[in-house]
């Protein structure tokens, strides 16, 4: 029997494709560094896992709304508030099994078939699937680690001028992979854009919190012509506990909810009392691993510097640097997957090749420094030997 051409179209997640060989080599008997996937290392606070033990003894294990828990919808306004100094209606909050669930839904509910959507290159590996998967088509818009890895609003117009069914401009601000953070300026324009064309912007701000220099800024501070993706996985350490959320505009809800009924039912009970723990009592726990991240970042930036990899503009947020490595990817014909996984084979280091966040990153390599210091150390002292003996 034929598998569907839409799930055919679906490609590999490469940085889970090195991390899976990782784990084959680790149980073939290596010692593997692993600095490619972007999950904290830390435990979960514990505030979060005893409010989500006390709703089990409770017995509150039953579905909720499906859009989520009152109390927790109110809890993320009331944090959109304190941050950003914004007014979100509860209402208009969708919680999700994780943010993906909620990229699943919201562009199954902008999008038609033959709709596109401008996205950077690079950008976070999974949302061309997202796109592709509703049907419609990414427009890719080049960034440049020249300009920090930031959208050129000109370029955005240019995109918008050649292309007729655009919907909406995805945005993530810190980014995955570069660490970089939109300016407000930028943002604004952007929004401003959006508003002249009457499209979308998309804003996916699932690594806010983790920002070491400046300030992020939600889209909703300056326009509402907006959606907001957004969760608890990065800044809380709460991956496994499968909880995000969406920001939509009032007219969307009830679409929304009608695919949160049929295709989710709700998120998790308990997960959901975890995260008003997470967003009322964890300052402390999130300020204390936003320390270590930054002491992390520094060190692997002055590292990399010291081994010869110049970097035009460093990384401020997220967990992330992404590498020029391409004059190495040259031994492989270019290709940054050839060249990590021969640092994986030789080196004894999981990294991500550039390649899985588009075309504009191929030749570079992501590091995450979403691991300890010692693993961090080590895995420098092992990128340094590799390139010693092999390159």
């Amino acid at each position: 029997m034929s598998i569907s051409e839409r799930c055919c179209g679906i490609t590999p997640f490469l940085v889970m494709e090195l991390n899976e060989r990782a784990e084959e080599m680790e149980r073939e008997g290596d010692s593997v560094i692993r600095m490619c996937v972007g999950e904290p290392d830390f435990d979960t606070p514990k505030c979060i896992n005893r409010a989500s033990c006390e709703a089990l003894e409770k017995g509150q294990t039953h579905y909720t709304h499906s859009l989520g828990l009152k109390e927790l919808r109110q809890a993320i306004a009331d944090d959109h508030k304190a941050r950003y100094d914004i007014d979100v209606d509860p209402a208009n909050i969708a919680v999700t099994q994780g943010t993906s669930p909620a990229m699943l839904a919201l562009f199954s509910t902008i999008l038609e078939a033959g709709d596109q959507v401008i996205t950077s290159d690079p950008c976070y590996a999974c949302y061309d699937n997202f796109i592709t998967f509703a049907g419609a088509k990414p427009v890719k818009v080049p960034v440049s680690e020249d300009d920090a890895f930031q959208y050129r609003v000109s370029a955005i117009r240019e995109a918008l001028e050649a292309n007729d069914r655009i919907k909406a401009i995805l945005i993530n601000s810190p980014a995955n992979p570069t660490g970089t953070l939109l300016s407000a300026e930028r943002m604004d324009a952007i929004a401003k854009l959006a508003e002249e064309k009457d499209i979308w912007v998309i804003s996916d701000e699932i690594y806010h919190g983790l920002v070491y220099e400046g300030k992020e800024h939600s889209i909703l501070e300056f326009t509402d012509k907006a959606f907001v993706l957004n969760g608890f996985s990065k800044l809380y350490a709460m991956t496994g506990w499968r909880l995000g959320y969406m920001i939509a505009p009032p007219h969307f809800m009830r679409t929304l909810q009608n695919l949160c009924q049929n295709f989710f039912i709700s998120a998790n009970t308990m997960a959901q009392w975890g995260g008003i723990a997470a967003l009322k009592e964890s300052a402390e726990d999130v300020e204390r691993m936003k320390t270590i991240y930054n002491k992390r970042r520094v060190y692997m930036i002055d590292r990399l510097k010291k081994m010869g990899f110049a970097m035009k503009h460093e990384p401020t947020g997220a967990f992330y640097v992404l590498v020029n490595m391409r004059h190495l990817a040259e031994k492989f014909g270019g290709s940054s997957l050839k060249l990590a996984y021969d640092i994986l084979e030789k080196g004894k280091v999981a990294l991500t090749p550039g390649i899985d966040f588009g075309e504009g990153a191929e030749g570079y390599i992501r590091f995450s420094y979403a691991t300890s210091m010692e693993h961090i150390e080590e895995g420098m002292n092992r990128l340094e030997t590799y390139l010693e003996q092999y390159a």
